[in-house]
């Protein structure tokens, strides 16, 4: 697994407005915490560190340089821009090589199956323990062969060595299915089309009982008022 460095500094400002500023400067706010040891704020490279998850993914290694000082770190919880995407606000764990973690590792589907076999995936990510240094990017599994009816559970799939499966073993994870037929497909179409039909009438209906109540009630207005008018 890749390690990925980044320089961080010191941070001795807090509130939104010393984030904005810190993000303008090209860095992410932080912090780091962990083993005991007072939590740390502190800013990362931006570029940097978006890097490293995109090449390490979610449960990249990450070594924090502060200070002169080196400390390994896992990315806890990140918090996006959500319509930038950009990173506002990223929370470290503190790892140390040889102790094991528990990290969800996402599931990556390889291979060619049987002719006319859909591919679903049930889990997207497996739960499982392992040395803080040995974290897979992702799980493979081949379905190479595969047909309709077959499937992969969480014990059959293949962990890196000394990692411990935490995800239920008999659950789903990826399932194979026959795909529709162009017959069933087209009845799928008939059927939804004459749904659609159906509400569209009694929507039809529906607006002209309106329509049909509100003029009884114009109508009925003028006779209450020569009623009144003979009073």
């Amino acid at each position: 697994m890749a390690d990925y460095r980044l320089d961080a500094e010191p941070r001795t400002e807090f509130g939104k407005g010393s984030a904005r500023r810190t993000r303008r400067a090209g860095r992410v706010p932080a912090v780091l915490y962990g083993h005991g040891q007072d939590v740390v704020h502190l800013s990362l490279p931006a570029r940097e560190f978006a890097a490293a998850l995109r090449n390490g993914g979610s449960n990249a290694l990450l070594t924090i340089v502060l200070d002169g000082k080196d400390q390994l770190a896992l990315t806890k919880a990140v918090q996006r821009d959500p319509i930038k995407r950009t990173h506002e606000h990223v929370d470290l764990v503190i790892v140390r090589r040889g102790e094991k973690v528990t990290v969800d590792v996402p599931v990556h589907v390889i291979g060619d199956t049987a002719p006319e076999t859909l591919i679903s995936i049930e889990l997207n990510t497996v739960s499982v323990q392992v040395a803080a240094t040995s974290i897979p990017e992702f799980i493979e599994v081949d379905v190479t062969g595969r047909g309709a009816g077959e499937g992969f559970t969480a014990a059959e799939l293949t962990l890196p060595r000394g990692a411990t499966l935490l995800t239920d073993e008999s659950a789903l994870v990826v399932n194979l299915m026959a795909a529709p037929t162009a017959e069933a497909l087209e009845a799928e179409l008939a059927e939804a089309e004459a749904e659609a039909g159906i509400e569209k009438e009694e929507a039809g209906t529906e607006a002209e009982e309106t329509t049909e109540a509100a003029g009884e009630g114009e109508e009925s207005a003028p006779a209450e008022a020569e009623s009144s008018d003979e009073s």
